[in-house]
């Protein structure tokens, strides 16, 4: 339904996110018969990101999510096809090639979301086409999608993971869905040996304590490949997004988290990491 504004305003069951396709395929003629081609959904774009992965890097954000993270402040990338643009893993390719020049040694490109896994087979074909390229690849995930992750991951140079909560219970609680697939996917991140950066949203009252985030530097100790932690303050530019789509935030009464209060904290588990 609308209120005339033109935007969709509908009643969303938190408990019950979005079941979607992942991918759209269209057949295209050519001269040896038919190819298919691989439609990506994508959000947005960032060409000149300089906090989502090393150097300068080209941000894709992907449409699609399966969480319904308390805090989340994207929205609007829910929807599979939400005011989505369709782009072919070429076509996304061709314009990172005229960015290249700018990522030096360091940058490349950053798939984010949304989830990007949910696009599992847009992404494949994307990612090792960069690498054909020479293009740096990194995935921004709180690794929640639908398997197929080897295909993914063999082009990939790096993740960022996007650590909800360690715990089960407190998993659940935040995204609305259990902790099993990212798991799974972590484990397949591991067995590639690809290296990891986690990130670590702190809201207050919900991830910031003394106690959540000793907990949460003993249980990223279990994991290999770590370089680096990124505790991330909690921020409320997303919740004028959930007005505009009439979608209740449950958040509405906790305030933004001084990134200061978090400078010990990240500098500790990093000098662990780096060490």
């Amino acid at each position: 339904m609308t209120d005339g504004s033109g935007i969709n305003h509908m009643k969303y069951d938190f408990k019950k996110p979005t079941v979607w396709a992942t991918f759209v395929n269209l057949q295209i003629a050519t001269q040896g018969g038919y190819h298919t081609m691989t439609m990506g959904h994508i959000h947005s774009w960032e060409s000149m990101g300089l906090v989502d992965g090393p150097g300068i890097r080209t941000v894709i954000f992907l449409q699609g999510c399966r969480l319904r993270c308390q805090y989340c402040h994207n929205p609007d990338t829910w929807e599979i096809d939400g005011r989505a643009e369709t782009k072919t893993p070429e076509e996304i390719v061709a314009v990172l090639n005229r960015f290249k020049p700018y990522y030096g040694s360091t940058g490349g490109v950053t798939f984010s979301g949304g989830e990007p896994l949910l696009q599992k087979d847009f992404l494949a074909e994307t990612l090792a086409l960069c690498k054909e390229q020479g293009i740096h690849t990194c995935l921004d995930t709180a690794g929640y999608g639908n398997g197929g992750y080897e295909d993914i991951l063999k082009h990939t140079d790096l993740v960022l993971f996007d650590v909800k909560h360690y715990t089960m219970e407190g998993y659940l609680n935040i995204t609305g869905q259990p902790m099993d697939e990212s798991f799974r996917f972590l484990q397949a991140v591991q067995e590639f040996n690809i290296p990891l950066w986690i990130r670590h949203v702190a809201v207050p009252g919900l991830t910031d304590s003394r106690e959540h985030l000793m907990g949460l530097f003993e249980a990223v100790k279990q994991i290999k490949n770590v370089q680096k932690v990124e505790l991330l303050p909690y921020h409320v530019l997303g919740v004028p997004k959930y007005k505009a789509m009439g979608i209740p935030y449950r958040l509405e009464q906790v305030p933004p988290k001084d990134a200061s209060e978090l400078e010990q904290w990240q500098n500790m588990m990093n000098e662990y990491f780096q060490n």
